[in-house]
C-alpha cells in the first residue's frame, strides 16, 4: 500500500473515531471535531497540533471530485507512520490489562499498625490494599499510617499501645477519594496517565477488574510507573 493510501486510511479511522467520541450533531469539520474533543480527550489533547497539520496535508493529498477521490500527492513515511500511531492511540489503544504486572502486598484488615509500618520496610510500597477476607476495604499508606500514630501519641498512648491499633481502625474512606483513581483493567493506559495529571495529589491509580471498590486489585500504578505507562504509548 502506498503512503498515500495509508495515511487517508489512518486519517478516515481517526475521523469516524473522533465523531463517535463526540457524540454531537450535525456534520462538522475535522478541525472542528479536534477542538472539541481535545477538551476532554487527553490523546486527542495531546496530538491537536498534529491532527490539525495533517487535516491540512489530507486536502492536499485528495482532489475531491463528484465522482471519487483522487490522490495528487504522497505524503513522506514519517507523516505517514505518525498519522497510524495516532489512529491506534484513539481507535485500538493499549489497556492497562496488557501491563505486566507486579507482585503485591496486601493487608489483613485486623493486621496491627505495628504489622503494616514492617510490611512497608519489607516490602518497599508505600500503598497496601487492606483486605476483609476477599474484599477490598481500602488503601492504607505510610502518610495515614505516620498521621495516626502521631495522634495517637499526642493524646498520651504508648507506642506499643498506639501500634497495637488495627488497620481497619485507621481506614479513612476519604482517602480513596483523595489519593486514589480506581480503573477497570479494560481501561486505557492513557486514562492512567491523565489520572496523575488531572489529580496532583494522586498517590496510585488502583487497577482492579470492574474499577468498582471492594473489587479484587490486580494492579497498582504510581507516579514511578509514568515512564513505563508514556513508553508505552510512544513506542
Amino acid at each position: 500500500m502506498s503512503n498515500a493510501f495509508e495515511f487517508i486510511a489512518a486519517y478516515n479511522e481517526i475521523d469516524a473515531r473522533l465523531r463517535a467520541i463526540y457524540k454531537g450533531k450535525g456534520n462538522l469539520q475535522f478541525s472542528d471535531l479536534i477542538r472539541r474533543c481535545a477538551e476532554f480527550n487527553a490523546t486527542v489533547k495531546r496530538y491537536e497540533d498534529e491532527l490539525a497539520s495533517y487535516a491540512r496535508l489530507r486536502n492536499a493529498i485528495v482532489h475531491n471530485s463528484t465522482k471519487k477521490e483522487r490522490i495528487i500527492a504522497e505524503p513522506c513515511a514519517e507523516a505517514t507512520k505518525e498519522i497510524r500511531h495516532i489512529a491506534d492511540l484513539l481507535c485500538r489503544p493499549p489497556r492497562l490489562q496488557d501491563l505486566k504486572k507486579k507482585q503485591l502486598s496486601y493487608l489483613s484488615c485486623q493486621a496491627t499498625l505495628k504489622e503494616a509500618f514492617c510490611s512497608i520496610a519489607k516490602s518497599g510500597f508505600s500503598n497496601l490494599p487492606v483486605y476483609d477476607g476477599g474484599r477490598m476495604l481500602g488503601i492504607l499508606n505510610n502518610r495515614r499510617l505516620v498521621c495516626e500514630l502521631g495522634k495517637a501519641l499526642a493524646r498520651g498512648q504508648s507506642a506499643d499501645e498506639a501500634l497495637s491499633a488495627t488497620c481497619a481502625d485507621i481506614l479513612r474512606d476519604e482517602d480513596m477519594y483523595a489519593y486514589y483513581k480506581l480503573l477497570s483493567a479494560e481501561n486505557s493506559v492513557q486514562e492512567a496517565v491523565t489520572a496523575f495529571t488531572e489529580n496532583k495529589k494522586l498517590l496510585a491509580v488502583i487497577v482492579t477488574e470492574r474499577s468498582a471498590h471492594g473489587d479484587k486489585i490486580i494492579d497498582i500504578l504510581t507516579a514511578a510507573d509514568l515512564p513505563r505507562l508514556m513508553k508505552l504509548l510512544e513506542d
